[in-house]
């Protein structure tokens, strides 16, 4: 895969604060286009990517997973000489580094990995970065992967990077929590070629609007391991 063409997805709620500094950190000229899916702002974050000189695609309806599937769904309505090779996601709360991105994509380009997943738990996280129940949540899905589906991963993160065919080859479905396991249970039922790489994790800009509530972190957790079972 010589000089391969990346996107960028980046799902987005209320933002204004970080995305400006997520799409400033972009490694420049590594990737082709960054598409912000402004997913029910009612903030100034599609003024912020727009200007930044993102794509920005309206996304009405919340949830991760749609975010991610809007975004999706524009790359695939390109003509096929101009779908990118190689997708990437990470999270617009600027807790992900995207001056990481290179080591992230250098495993699907230089050894054909399908999948990379940015482990948060082998990198270097800040003190932090993720609530306890995040941890927790985190090991006991990996664990559960393991278990059920014969796969080994130590990460749930949001930064992550695929080829493009593949992805389309997992028909993603997930409209919200479940998105980030879908893909890593449906990547191992094909029997993927997947590989985690150390990143770093710092402490979002805001407060989450999933961990950063008792019922957040509650309908996610019920989300995730309703995924894990769900494709047994």
């Amino acid at each position: 895969m010589d000089r391969p063409v990346i996107d960028v997805i980046i799902p987005a709620h209320n933002e204004e604060k970080s995305i400006g500094l997520v799409l400033a950190n972009m490694p420049k000229g590594f990737v082709r286009e960054v598409i912000v899916c402004n997913n029910a702002s009612t903030d100034r974050t599609a003024q912020i990517a727009s200007l930044a000189g993102a794509v920005v695609l309206d996304v009405p309806e919340m949830g991760y997973g749609n975010a991610c599937l809007e975004g999706i769904d524009y790359l695939r309505q390109k003509p096929v000489e101009e779908q990118p090779d190689i997708v990437a996601f990470m999270d617009a709360d600027y807790s992900d580094y995207p001056e990481e991105l290179p080591q992230l994509i250098h495993p699907i380009v230089q050894e054909n990995v399908d999948l990379v997943i940015g482990s948060r738990v082998l990198g270097d996280m800040e003190r932090g970065a993720m609530q306890p129940q995040q941890i927790f949540g985190n090991w006991l899905a990996t664990n559960l992967i393991r278990m059920f589906y014969s796969y080994h991963f130590t990460d749930l993160g949001p930064f992550r990077a695929i080829k493009f065919q593949k992805l389309l080859e997992l028909e993603m479905e997930d409209r919200d929590f479940g998105w980030t396991a879908e893909m890593q249970v449906k990547a191992a039922k094909k029997r993927l070629n997947c590989r985690e790489v150390p990143v770093s994790y710092r402490r979002r800009i805001g407060t989450s609007k999933v961990s950063g509530t008792v019922r957040g972190s509650l309908l996610a957790g019920h989300k995730i391991l309703w995924t894990i079972f769900k494709f047994l």
